[in-house]
């Protein structure tokens, strides 16, 4: 059932933003407390010092997100995040 509610949800938002009709949650988290019934509305407001939106971001090129998570998000054998042109580059056991 909780998993209907949530969608339900969903659906009516994309509905209200499609048709340009009502007022979607943009800068609103809407919680939902399924044993209790009960939704919760909290605004939300943008930081100041969001390194993607914020008012100096430092964030400013998402190209590497176009290639797939692999590249953002490679990990070497040690465990450490290693740059997208570094994976792949490790020597092989025996060789």
């Amino acid at each position: 059932m909780l998993p209907g509610v949530i969608g339900l949800v969903q659906a009516t938002e994309v509905v209200k933003l499609l048709v340009g009709f009502g007022e979607p949650l943009i800068g609103r988290l809407l919680t939902y407390d399924a044993v209790g019934m009960h939704f919760r509305e909290v605004k939300l407001r943008k930081d100041p010092n969001c390194p993607l939106c914020g008012t100096n971001p430092t964030i400013k090129d998402l190209s590497i997100h176009t290639e797939g998570a692999a590249q953002a998000c490679a990990v070497g054998d040690n465990g450490q995040g290693d740059s997208a042109a570094a994976v792949g580059t490790t020597a092989k056991p025996g060789g």
